[in-house]
């Protein structure tokens, strides 16, 4: 009988549905980016689109910075951020502008005082509603793939991402078109300078919440996913309050709250690193009698810095299949680790336990077959001593 690559269970396939959510994100895109054409002239608006995206490169990479030691899904993250630059922002952009007029005809306010209410009370709901919705798809749906926070940090940052550049583009075009290259300078400084990770910050507070929800069961996860609902709802609610009703000292006020948010996000992550690390100390040593696992490999697989010792040892005497090895071993042993932890929160069935065990198993094994054996170590490696530069510091 045939069997699967035991690589699926590290593939990245994208499915017929994520093709077809990706289209109407993309066509959700191109209909808010076609409002700002029509607000402005089409210079303006490829001006306003450059200086949004141009961050957006090094703001990715700084995420994608945390989601190191057990890689997300490459189409997972690409859908998140679509959706917030799609479908988040055209809804949210449609529904505070009709908000926006209610305000004015019913409360007969002057518009500033109607956008400055809306945006501390109608907005955050609005917005923080709509880019919190993947992330409850990903818990209804993608659950095995929310391993920790940091994966639910993960994922709301790239839906921020994702919403705020689409945003930045209406407020940089906003700014050009009324104030002059000055205001847009301004704005630029403001939005993409001083805060662009505002809205990932926003999100995050729901992702942390999910991702805290999807190990656990009952009703509590209800009450974990309303709390971080709430908790980005009120953060956004008093950035944009404390930015319009506060002036200056205010402008202070918020960035001082997203720099704590910010340091409590970082220190979630670490923390939630040090748990996968002692999953894999958990849960691995009773493999070594198959000669998939050592103590060195346990060593090195600890942290970073010696992940990435290891890596490069085996591309300076592998080269690229060498490396792809080891990137391949050092997944597979994580995700055997954390596969483990499923288990024993129930978070998977007894068969799905050993046919993804079965696979990862099988993926370490091919990947230590690929594993670089310079012939000067060759004994002292088939007796099962790490060769030097594999792991400096492991026991022998």
């Amino acid at each position: 009988m045939a069997t699967r690559d035991p690589r699926w269970v590290l593939k990245d396939r994208p499915s017929f549905a994520l093709i077809i959510g990706l289209v109407l994100t993309g066509i959700c895109a191109l209909v808010s980016f076609s409002f700002d054409v029509f607000n402005g002239a089409p210079v303006q608006f490829f001006i306003a689109l450059a200086l949004a995206l141009a961050p957006v490169p090094l703001l990715l990479a700084a995420v994608l910075a945390l989601d190191r030691m057990e890689p997300e899904p490459r189409s997972n993250l690409i859908f998140a951020f679509a959706w917030g630059a799609g479908i988040a922002v055209l809804v949210a952009g449609v529904i505070n502008s009709l908000n926006l007029h209610y305000i004015i005809d019913t409360a007969k306010l002057s518009e500033a005082s109607a956008r400055n209410l809306a945006a501390t009370f109608g907005a955050p709901v609005v917005e923080e509603t709509m880019k919190g919705l993947v992330l409850l798809g990903l818990l209804k749906f993608r659950r095995a793939e929310l391993d920790g926070p940091t994966d639910g940090v993960i994922y709301a940052s790239m839906v921020g991402l994702g919403f705020a550049m689409s945003e930045n583009v209406s407020y940089y075009l906003g700014a050009l078109s009324t104030s002059g290259v000055k205001g847009l300078a301004v704005t630029v400084v403001l939005r993409g300078i001083l805060s662009p990770l505002a809205h990932p910050l926003f999100s995050s507070m729901i992702g942390v919440a999910v991702a805290y929800a999807a190990q656990r069961s009952g009703p509590e996860r209800v009450t974990y996913v309303l709390a971080g609902w709430s908790g980005a709802m009120i953060l956004h609610g008093l950035w944009n309050g404390l930015a319009s009703y506060g002036g200056f000292p205010g402008l202070v006020v918020a960035y001082l709250a997203l720099l704590v948010v910010l340091v409590v996000l970082v220190g979630v992550v670490f923390r939630d690193r040090r748990r996968i690390v002692a999953l894999i100390q958990r849960f691995l040593p009773p493999y070594e009698p198959t000669k998939l696992v050592t103590q060195a490999d346990i060593y090195m697989l600890a942290t970073f810095s010696r992940r990435r010792q290891a890596r490069q040892w085996a591309r300076a005497h592998g080269g690229k299949r060498g490396l792809r090895a080891m990137r391949d071993y050092q997944l597979a042993a994580t995700e055997l680790g954390l596969l483990h932890e499923r288990a024993a929160r129930r978070m998977v069935d007894e068969h799905t336990f050993h046919e993804e065990q079965r696979a990862l198993l099988e993926c370490m094994s091919t990947a230590r077959a690929d594993f670089p054996v310079p012939s000067m170590h060759a004994r002292s490696v088939a007796r099962g001593s790490p060769p030097p530069g594999y792991a400096p510091g492991a026991p022998g």
